[in-house]
């Protein structure tokens, strides 16, 4: 060893550093082999530990609950009594088992509902499992707020505004998704609230998973989304509300929504244009005609397209100058499509343009015709 460090020393600059560089990335390998090994053994006893716990908690919840006659005959979950003390076992006192069967809890409460459903719950809460959730809201990392989030959610337990608000506006996406949705489902009187003070944009995924929320959740009070699409200032709340006014068919909104074609955002002008034609409102039809020129090309196939949806055939003149005169394919492609959906009014002229057009159109006209293909 003496040996080597007079030999380290005596060497040039260049090789001194190169050994240092050496003995770092082997320390560095070394470190990280030994941490994926260390890794892989704590998953594994896990999952281990686990293989044991779960059938202790299945037999628990089987025989207590599932299987429990005065919960399958429909009795109410209040007036069932709830044998608390054969689910405090020792095993349980240690976080990873409560967690255990915090997850086993959600799963069945998944997948059953009426009073079952309820004695789940409440088990949940005699439990106290719920302030294990809550220790986690508190926690530093955003992944255990999403799993605190989760587990509050399925549960169905009210978190204070002040709490969850602050989330929806997180910079974490996934925390910023779970908390919009958590605040959804669990709000009672305002689950919308949190779109005032989101100042995020909401991704396409987003909109996906909220839509599901919104549209599965049972009792959800439903408000009029004029209010955010009159009122607020980001566009992508504003383009998701007016999905949602044509999903409830709001009616009332659609004076909102008209305003919305004087935008000078094209992209909103464009979805609502799109939510006019979906809720076919023909007392719009002149107004968009009458911008038709004036407007880009995503705006011009969304008025195509909601003259084919509103089908009041007054304006079959007007598609078959665009299908017939048009350079663009997909002006061509949208006008014959609502020309079809006119065809109440245009029988003649769908006959008359099969016969005369261009081999290209006639394509064109065919493919709008199969009924499978939708726009």
């Amino acid at each position: 060893m003496e040996y080597n460090l007079y030999d380290f020393r005596g060497s040039s600059l260049n090789i001194q550093i190169a050994i240092i560089f050496i003995i770092i990335a082997v320390s560095f390998t070394v470190i990280a082999y030994l941490s994926i090994l260390t890794g892989r053994y704590r998953a594994y006893q896990r999952e281990k530990k686990l293989a044991s716990l779960h059938p202790i908690i299945d037999n628990l919840l089987m025989e207590h609950i599932l299987l429990n006659d005065e919960l399958a005959g429909d009795v109410p979950a209040d007036q069932v009594a709830l044998p608390i003390e054969v689910f405090r076992l020792p095993v349980f006192e240690h976080r990873w088992a409560r967690q255990a069967l915090i997850d086993r809890l959600i799963d069945y409460r998944n997948n059953v509902r009426g009073a079952m459903g309820e004695q789940l719950r409440n088990l949940y809460i005699q439990l106290e499992l719920d302030k294990d959730s809550l220790k986690k809201m508190k926690s530093r990392k955003w992944d255990k707020k999403v799993q605190a989030l989760a587990e509050l959610s399925n549960m169905n337990m009210s978190i204070a505004d002040v709490t969850i608000l602050p989330l929806t506006n997180s910079r974490n996406r996934e925390l910023r998704a779970a908390a919009r949705h958590a605040y959804i489902k669990l709000s009672k009187n305002e689950p919308f609230k949190f779109f005032d003070v989101v100042t995020e944009p909401l991704l396409m995924w987003d909109q996906v998973e909220l839509f599901k929320i919104i549209s599965t959740t049972e009792r959800i009070a439903i408000p009029n989304f004029a209010q955010w699409i009159t009122y607020s200032s980001n566009k992508s709340i504003v383009s998701f509300c007016l999905k949602l006014v044509v999903h409830y068919n709001q009616i009332s909104a659609v004076p909102a929504v008209v305003k919305l074609l004087d935008t000078k955002d094209h992209y909103l002008r464009a979805d609502a244009i799109n939510c006019l034609g979906k809720l076919k409102m023909e007392s719009v039809e002149d107004k968009l005609i009458q911008m038709y020129d004036s407007q880009p090309l995503n705006c011009q196939l969304e008025i195509l397209k909601a003259l084919g949806r509103i089908s009041s055939g007054r304006y079959v003149d007007f598609l078959r100058q665009e299908f017939l005169h048009a350079t663009d394919f997909d002006v061509r492609k949208h006008a014959a499509k609502s020309i079809i959906n006119n065809q109440w009014a245009a029988k003649g002229l769908i006959d008359e343009l099969v016969e005369t057009a261009t081999t290209e159109n006639k394509l064109i006209l065919k493919h709008s015709m199969n009924p499978l293909i939708k726009y």
